[in-house]
């Protein structure tokens, strides 16, 4: 038997592809990609790359949320950009969501994204 369970939400994106929000193996959760998509209408969030970014954590929340956990027990965190100059930016809008002790962290930066948005991310997290 298979202690791996899919963890859904509707209060974050649906996945966009062949993908679950994210999946729980024991007390590990891999959330998958989350971009800026507002969860009711599935459309890009306006504004600047702070409030993408503000709307990538607020998904990453609620399939935390839905897993058991908040934010807090993130363990690792895959930051994609296209654009690496925004690398200060991501640090102000991740200090309104998180405290230390900070999970591990990458920062990428890619060409491109699906839906053309500025950024994306995944992680790992670990319940107690």
């Amino acid at each position: 038997m298979s202690n791996k369970s899919v963890i859904q939400t509707d209060k974050a994106p649906k996945a966009i592809g062949t993908y679950s929000q994210a999946v729980k193996a024991g007390d590990t959760v891999y959330l998958s990609g989350q971009i800026p998509l507002v969860p009711e209408t599935m459309e890009v969030v306006t504004g600047d790359f702070a409030a993408n970014t503000r709307q990538v954590f607020e998904n990453l929340k609620a399939v935390c949320e839905a897993a058991g956990g908040s934010l807090q027990d993130i363990v690792k965190l895959n930051i994609y950009m296209t654009d690496l100059a925004n690398f200060a930016t991501v640090n102000e809008v991740m200090a309104t969501y998180f405290q230390e002790p900070y999970p591990a962290r990458a920062a990428i930066g890619i060409a491109s994204l699906p839906k053309g948005v500025p950024v994306e991310m995944d992680a790992v997290m670990v319940l107690s």
